[in-house]
């Protein structure tokens, strides 16, 4: 039996982990590569299987899901402002995709990546597109065997979001960016592509949903996480709401006089500032039997010394 699966937004760092899990699992990879990375890297993956185009490009689509057992859908816009880009992105591409896939004989089973953010619509344009896509999705699966993942706040030794603020957090500066009554989740990014690859290989028909997190349940306080990755004396800095809206409105003009998607506007401090990011591992576990097998202090070790050693 042909074990292929397609791979969108398999160059990110939520992509990479992805990608190497499912070809340790036994998968071949095809993915979807967009022409601007491949600019400047003519020996990009010589003599492998990949799709050169974009979500918005019905013939890249098909050829890329011609053939394929599954579909791991990573891609999507994660900075900007205006909501129509978000839309084409986050809610149009998704839709695309699951369309075409759905057309296929026999149609693939489709794994789409989404946000905890879906969960809360109201508060930025990107987590309205996340939850519109979701939505996007169950319209354009028909008969397919689907499933959305909504993972908390990922990090790994690849992520650049995460990783300067545990790195500040070991200096003993706590940059605390929400209020200390705030709870989140965090996941590692290995046992969120484990939970890729368990899924794929089970093929469960599950039509819905799932949140996922590292196994603690009830999640974390700004506190928790001085306190996981250093033994020292943590000095905690509230960055005040107000100070954030402040950066976010230079940002969002900068980004229009300079022509970039900036990452922090007022959209993405309303998520900043959002008082509950927890998640419930529950439903998920009792589907798949999937458990979590990095805890925060490990997954801070990996991260912050990915290649196994502290440096002086």
């Amino acid at each position: 039996m042909s074990r292929i699966v397609a791979l969108t937004g398999g160059t990110g760092f939520i992509g990479k982990a992805i990608w190497r899990a499912l070809e340790s699992a036994g998968w071949t990879v095809r993915p979807l590569i967009r022409p601007s990375f491949l600019e400047g890297r003519p020996d990009f993956m010589p003599g492998k299987d990949f799709v050169q185009g974009t979500l918005e490009d019905e013939s890249s689509l098909s050829t890329l899901v011609d053939g394929v057992t599954a579909i791991v859908h990573c891609a999507g816009r994660v900075q900007g402002v205006s909501r129509e880009k978000f839309k084409q992105d986050n809610v149009d591409g998704v839709g695309r995709l699951a369309r075409i896939a759905a057309k296929q004989v026999p149609a693939p089973h489709f794994l789409s990546i989404s946000s905890l953010a879906a969960r809360e619509p109201h508060l930025s344009s990107y987590a309205w597109s996340k939850q519109q896509g979701e939505m996007a999705l169950e319209k354009a699966a028909g008969g397919m065997n689907w499933i959305i993942l909504r993972p908390p706040a990922v990090y790994g030794p690849e992520d650049q979001a995460i990783l300067p603020l545990f790195q500040w957090i070991q200096r003993g500066i706590g940059l605390q960016l929400g209020s200390s009554r705030a709870r989140f989740s965090l996941l590692y990014v290995e046992d969120l592509a484990n939970a890729v690859t368990q899924w794929l290989d089970q093929g469960l028909h599950s039509g819905r949903a799932f949140e996922l997190h590292d196994g603690k349940a009830g999640g974390y306080s700004w506190k928790d996480v001085f306190t996981q990755i250093t033994n020292k004396k943590v000095i905690p800095i509230l960055i005040p709401g107000s100070l954030l809206s402040a950066l976010a409105s230079i940002n969002q003009i900068l980004a229009k006089v300079l022509k970039y998607e900036p990452m922090l506007t007022y959209g993405k401090v309303r998520e900043l500032r959002h008082p509950n990011w927890v998640c419930d591992n529950n439903d998920l576990t009792q589907a798949l039997g999937w458990e979590p097998l990095v805890p925060l202090a490990k997954g801070v070790q990996r991260t912050l010394y990915p290649y196994g050693h502290r440096s002086s």
